[in-house]
């Protein structure tokens, strides 16, 4: 069997991510793609945790007053928590489907549909091979899905952090606006927040900082690469 690189890892889905194509809501097969993707690597006794934006769904910062949505900041970001949950259910069914045994965790009690966030409890159940899934961002306001992701990688010891985005890494510029934006390939911590690259916001690089946590950030349109990038296959930026 393949030797993995990353013994436990926390992969960072955005909303977006689910969407697909679509404008908004949840794609139906880009979400058993990625339970696929994610079966792969649990597969390789690879430990999962997964934490969830709300993109396609509600952006608690893009309705707040001060975009003249009217909405204060605490409220816009307490709904993007609870956004976070329907991606996270969602998550859960089709790696149900999959066989993948799951469980998801909240930082917003919700007893009826979620467990509450314990770490020892969560890290009991990536012992037993269990996905979980991470919702509600850190069940603060303020505080974004990146930050939460830095937050509990470092309470159940992952390895990396995997962000799973539509390009193939870091870039000096946009891509989709410049044509030949350089790529990096290895990133420092120190150099992301100099040059305000688009990696995770500055609070959640620089917790990875202070913990010498690497974030690999990689293309999630092309199947297969959760699995590459858990192989060690340099593929995407790597920041550390």
């Amino acid at each position: 069997m393949l030797k993995p690189a990353y013994k436990r890892i926390v992969l960072k889905l955005s909303g977006e991510a689910l969407q697909g194509k679509n404008t908004h809501g949840i794609d139906p097969e880009v979400l058993k793609s990625i339970s696929l993707q994610i079966k792969e690597i649990r597969d390789l006794d690879v430990d999962v945790a997964v934490v969830l934006g709300a993109g396609n769904i509600l952006r608690g910062q893009e309705n707040t007053a001060s975009r003249g949505l009217g909405l204060d900041r605490s409220v816009a970001d307490y709904m993007g928590m609870l956004a976070t949950v329907i991606n996270g259910l969602s998550l859960q069914d089709a790696l149900e489907k999959s066989g993948v045994p799951t469980r998801v965790m909240t930082a917003i009690e919700m007893q009826r549909i979620a467990e509450p966030y314990i770490r020892r409890r969560a890290i009991r159940h990536l012992e037993k091979g269990r996905v979980v899934i991470f919702v509600a961002g850190t069940g603060n306001p303020y505080f974004t899905t990146d930050t939460a992701a830095a937050l509990r990688a470092m309470e159940i010891n992952a390895d990396a952090i995997l962000k799973a985005t539509k390009v193939d890494g870091v870039y000096a510029a946009d891509p989709m606006k410049v044509k030949n934006a350089r790529r990096f390939e290895r990133l420092k911590y120190i150099d992301v927040l100099k040059k305000g690259l688009k990696v995770m916001d500055a609070t959640a690089v620089s917790l990875c900082m202070d913990n010498k946590l690497p974030i690999v950030v990689f293309n999630l349109t092309h199947r297969g690469n959760i699995r590459r990038v858990v192989s060690g296959e340099k593929i995407g930026t790597v920041v550390k």
